[in-house]
């Protein structure tokens, strides 16, 4: 399942949903969880309104109909007695156990302790770990969900996507879709204002 601060990312959101989409993966949420995802883009980005949020939340759950998993008082009950650094992070282990999910994905790893994980037999991995790990067993497949995300937002480019999701904490998956794509590979040392891609313009492309 997605954590919030993964959902939140454009680039991390449309990776995943079209990974979903091409049946690589089945990504899960909560309605609690969406409800974080738009009250952040809200407060950090200008012009996204509560319009904003209600179509985004719509078309998540009109495109993927099975995704919302809304955790049970039981699912809650599972969970009593077990300290967590972060409990607003209940909910997202919740959710997990209820959906079920063999795991979770997010960016902060520190909050879900590897004793609690493991208690429940849940895996907990970073966006870039996941979309890396596809990139290297479903490349063909990965290269539609990236070229995908690119039209999807106008004015995009490949080299505009990857520089994306190297600020969005991907750098592995930008490096390996780089090579995917025959470019320059991105490192994964270096943060995205001083990394430097030259790409062909045959490879760019530009939402219509």
């Amino acid at each position: 399942m997605a954590d919030a601060c993964v959902l939140y990312s454009r680039v991390l959101r449309d990776y995943l949903l079209y990974a979903m989409r091409a049946q690589l993966i089945h990504v899960v949420w909560s309605e609690t969880i969406l409800g974080e995802v738009t009250e952040h883009l809200m407060a950090n980005r200008p012009g996204f309104t509560q319009d904003s949020a209600d179509r985004l939340v719509q078309a998540m759950n009109l495109t993927y109909p099975y995704a919302q998993r809304d955790p049970s008082p039981v699912d809650f009950d599972r969970l009593a007695g077990v300290a967590l650094p972060d409990e607003d992070d209940r909910h997202v282990i919740a959710t997990a156990l209820g959906a079920p999910a063999a795991g979770i994905c997010t960016l902060n790893l520190g909050d879900f302790p590897p004793a609690v994980m493991a208690r429940f037999d849940l895996d907990v991995i970073t966006p870039d770990d996941l979309l890396g790990r596809l990139i290297r067993e479903h490349e063909d497949s990965m290269l539609w969900v990236h070229r995908m995300s690119v039209e999807s937002l106008p004015g995009a480019t490949d080299e505009s996507t990857m520089r994306a999701l190297v600020k969005a904490g991907a750098p592995l998956t930008a490096s390996l879709m780089a090579e995917v794509l025959s470019v320059s590979a991105l490192s994964v040392c270096f943060p995205a204002a001083q990394i430097g891609l030259t790409i062909p313009a045959a490879h760019l492309g530009v939402a219509s």
